[in-house]
Formats: C-alpha cells, sequence, structure tokens
C-alpha cells in the first residue's frame, strides 16, 4: 500500500487521527515541523515520522516522496493549506485537509482544473468542517432538486482546541459571511439570529461564516446560503461588538494576548467530553415557490468525528477511490457517506 502522510500529527486533531488510523490497522507517516513531537508521538504509536517545515518547497517535497495522500491537519488553513497544496500538485499527491475556513475552500476550488490536469484530488473540509453538514445539504439539495435557499445549523460543542481558537482569533474583526446569488457576501459579524430545533425544541442560534458557505454552493448549486450556530449570549454579544472594534481585536498586541491565553488554556476537550459530546445538526431548504424540506443529524463530537471521517476519507482514498479536480465529500463519495460513520443518524422531519 502506498504511503499515507498525516502532517500536523502532533497537534491536538492530529494525534487523534493518528490513533484512529492505528486502530484501523493504518500505518501513517507522521509528520510536523516540531521534531522533537512528531519523533515522541511516532515512538509511542510505533510509526514511520518524517520533520519538515512547510516554507521551504524542496523539503515539503523531499517529506511527501512516495505518498498517495496527505492529510494535512496543521493550521491556520490560510497560511499553511498553499504550500501543502503546491507540492501536492507537483508531486502528484491527493490532498486532504481539515479546515474550515471559507478563503482556504475558495482557493482549493481555484485550483480545480490544475489539480484534475495532474490527477490529484483537492478535498479540503474531511472532518467536522464539512463533512456531516455538507452531506447534510447535499441530501436536502436531492429531496428539493429546485432549492435556492440553504440553511444549515449546529449546536453541542465540548470545547476548542487550541489550533480552532487560534483561527478563530485570527479572524475576529472580520465579519461575517453568506452567500447571496452564487457569490459569498460580507456582512456584519453575529448579523442574523432565528430559531431552530434540533430534536428537542427551538433554540437560538446566530450567524457564522462556517466553511459551507463556500462548499454546499460547490456541491448543490444553491445560490443562497446561511450557516448558523448557537453561542452563549455572551458570546453572542462579544462577536457584535467586533464590528466597531474589529481594528483593535485584530491589532498585534491584542492578538498577542489572546494567543498567549489560548496556549495557557486546555489542548482541547478531555477524552472525557468527546466521548459524552454529541452535535446535532439541521438543515432547511426552500425554493421559489415556497417548497420546503427540513432533516436533522446527529454525530459524535466534533474532534472525534474529524478523526473517524478524515481517515474514513483517507481509506477511500488509498482503495483507489479517488476524484481528480477540486471536491467537497458529498461530491467524491456521496450524500450518505456520513451514514457510514459509527454514531451518525440522519432524520427527515417534514
Amino acid at each position: 500500500m502506498a504511503d499515507f502522510i498525516l502532517y500536523g500529527a502532533n497537534g491536538y486533531t492530529g494525534r487523534l487521527a493518528a490513533a484512529h488510523a492505528v486502530e484501523r490497522g493504518l500505518k501513517p507517516i507522521l509528520a510536523g515541523r516540531n521534531g522533537a513531537e512528531v519523533r515522541a508521538l511516532a515512538a509511542e504509536l510505533g510509526l514511520p515520522h518524517r520533520v519538515f517545515a512547510l516554507d521551504d518547497p524542496g523539503a515539503v517535497d523531499e517529506g511527501l516522496a512516495g505518498a498517495a495522500v496527505v492529510l494535512h491537519c496543521a493550521g491556520p488553513f490560510a497560511r499553511t493549506s498553499r504550500p501543502m497544496v503546491d507540492a501536492c500538485l507537483r508531486g502528484r499527491v491527493h490532498y486532504l485537509d481539515i479546515t474550515g475556513e471559507i478563503a482556504v475552500f475558495e482557493a482549493a476550488a481555484g485550483r480545480g482544473a490544475a489539480a484534475e490536469k495532474a490527477g490529484v484530488m483537492l478535498l479540503p473540509g474531511a472532518g467536522f468542517d464539512v463533512v456531516p453538514s455538507d452531506c447534510l445539504a447535499a441530501h436536502l439539495k436531492q429531496r428539493l432538486p429546485t432549492a435556492t435557499r440553504l440553511r444549515l445549523a449546529f449546536r453541542g460543542a465540548a470545547g476548542v482546541s487550541r489550533g480552532t481558537a487560534t483561527t478563530t482569533a485570527e479572524n475576529l474583526g472580520r465579519g461575517g459571511a453568506v452567500r447571496r446569488e452564487g457569490r459569498i457576501t460580507p456582512v456584519p459579524a453575529a448579523w442574523k439570529s432565528r430559531e431552530v430545533d434540533f430534536g428537542a425544541g427551538p433554540v437560538t442560534v446566530t450567524t457564522i461564516p462556517w466553511g459551507d458557505v463556500s462548499t454546499a454552493f460547490h456541491s448543490t448549486g444553491i445560490p443562497d446560503i446561511e450557516v448558523y450556530t448557537q453561542l452563549p449570549g455572551a458570546a453572542r454579544r462579544m462577536l457584535a461588538a467586533t464590528r466597531h472594534l474589529g481594528w483593535l481585536v485584530g491589532s498585534g498586541p491584542v492578538q498577542k494576548l489572546i494567543r498567549g491565553r489560548i496556549h495557557a488554556g486546555p489542548p482541547g476537550p478531555t477524552e472525557e467530553q468527546r466521548a459524552r459530546g454529541k452535535m446535532r445538526l439541521w438543515g432547511e431548504v426552500e425554493d421559489a415557490h415556497g417548497r420546503r424540506a427540513t432533516a436533522r443529524m446527529h454525530t459524535p463530537e466534533g474532534y472525534l468525528l474529524t478523526a473517524l471521517t478524515s481517515i474514513a476519507i483517507v481509506e477511500r482514498v488509498l482503495a483507489g477511490d479517488v476524484h481528480p479536480g477540486f471536491c467537497t465529500p458529498s461530491l467524491a463519495y456521496g450524500a450518505d457517506f456520513i451514514l457510514g460513520i459509527d454514531g451518525v443518524t440522519r432524520e427527515d422531519v417534514d
């Protein structure tokens, strides 16, 4: 079997993916820029390793040599995805990552033609961002092919990793985003709130610039898309405040302070929190005549689900099930792919 590179293996999510890969009988080559941490994890799991940073194209090419696929887990992906994609196109290595960043999805989509020519699949968002929501969007589109509007929502996070928190902090002050008439459109942070029933009664959810604003359009062609999540009242008010204080939040001193707070905290949800945690998703499509279709989905906790889905996609790639060019999870493997993951259920509710 061709080699599989897990880059960023020493990070919070990378470790979960590495452990699950071993459980599945895979032997990934663990990689990253922190030599001491990568070597220690490789010794712990009995796996090979490579150490290289992404700022040296030659080193990245050497690091990916012989690989069929890389699972890229080292964010923030707005900074790290491009050099890895560049190397994958040069070396004809299939590319997966676990981003949720709209700009990263759009950049990968823009390189779809080059990837197709190289015979390389570019599939960002192989984790909780955006496998379950993308599959839910595709399922709803199948139910209502005339749909012109899509709304997605989720709740239930048990906590965030340092990497997720860092990416979120870097994007504070940049506002929100929705899709209107097929175009990604900036909107104020915490722009709109509404009620959604995830199965236990209505709760308030608020718009966020989630990855599906990009990917769901590529998957379904639906031109108007909004994504919501449940936020504590204080978090919703803080996001709204960044409409006026974004310049301050994005400044160097404040970002340095935020990063210090993040790295002083825990690396992410504990094993017990991951085991107890459940994610709940909701989606609704509507067409120009007012017809609607609604569905809900329940999944394991988000970081645990990311390990499950990303390794499941790696297994597909290693088995030769690849689709050269830019792909979303549902475009590559269908709306029902998510139902093959343990602990996932979906129901149509209308």
